[in-house]
């Protein structure tokens, strides 16, 4: 498996790790690796070898949500364009949240946007008492549109109304309150921890593991094709005000938003 934007490797007991690996952008994603992560979520579910799969980020952050470039592409972009590039982002989630396999995160440094999307789609996600995460679209004039459906399943809607549109950052112990993290611990003991999550699943047979995946998916928040389509939409819609071309433009030129304080 070669890839540019991420790296795949696994252990002789069918470990795989997936590490986003653009440290020197923390991991920030791009279009290129939207496209590797799908990928590789379709190889990594049809490998027999592979029992479990460990989700994680190279250097200082987990993912710090969108790249820079990729959002500039979009605000220059037709909004034919702007929907595409979301598809790319919901379908890479559907491919995460719907691989037959397990899913562990293990979180460090920063995750914002779609990279609380990712740690969304964990089917445990562990996370350093250092982190740092927050939904902070809407301080750019636009929405977590394309990650909700993944973000509202794992909080629940109460809870993800104290972060979903407010922007703000919040810390490991709130993520952990939030549902987001199961839990928060010092970066040394990471490690540690996420075997301990792996090993049980060395004992189960990998086919139950699957079709309990796959039922417990069926019996959860339907996120299906139109649910999809309603958050590309709403995305599409909120990129053409006035509010997300002052929010990016500010953003790009270092300046304060129009209703920044």
């Amino acid at each position: 498996m070669n890839f540019e934007t991420i790296d795949i490797n696994v252990d002789g007991r069918g470990v795989a790790t997936l590490m986003l690996n653009r440290p020197d952008k923390h991991n920030a994603m791009s279009a290129q690796m939207l496209a590797e992560l799908t990928k590789a979520a379709w190889l990594l579910g049809a490998d027999k070898a592979v029992r479990v799969v460990v989700l994680t980020g190279a250097g200082k952050s987990f993912c710090a949500g969108g790249d820079l470039g990729w959002m500039r592409e979009q605000m220059e972009a037709d909004p034919e364009t702007r929907a595409l590039e979301a598809s790319k982002l919901a379908y890479m989630l559907q491919a995460l949240n719907t691989m037959p396999k397990p899913l562990i995160g293990a979180l460090q440094g920063n995750a914002f946007g779609g990279g609380v999307g990712m740690a969304s789609v964990c089917d445990t996600a562990l996370g350093a008492d250092h982190l740092k995460m927050g939904l902070t679209e809407v301080r750019l004039g636009i929405i977590p549109a394309t990650i909700g459906p993944y973000v509202i399943a794992r909080m629940g809607e109460g809870r993800a109304r104290r972060v979903f549109f407010s922007g703000r950052m919040f810390d490991a112990a709130e993520a952990v309150d939030l549902g987001l993290l199961a839990r928060a611990l010092p970066t040394d003991d990471l490690a540690e921890a996420v075997e301990a999550e792996v090993a049980p699943y060395l004992s189960a047979a990998p086919g139950a593991v699957a079709s309990a995946k796959a039922l417990c998916r069926s019996l959860g928040t339907k996120i299906d094709e139109e649910t999809i389509g309603i958050t590309i939409a709403a995305l599409k819609e909120r990129w053409e005000t006035d509010e997300a071309k002052a929010g990016i433009d500010a953003f790009f030129a270092k300046t304060k938003a129009p209703w920044m304080g």
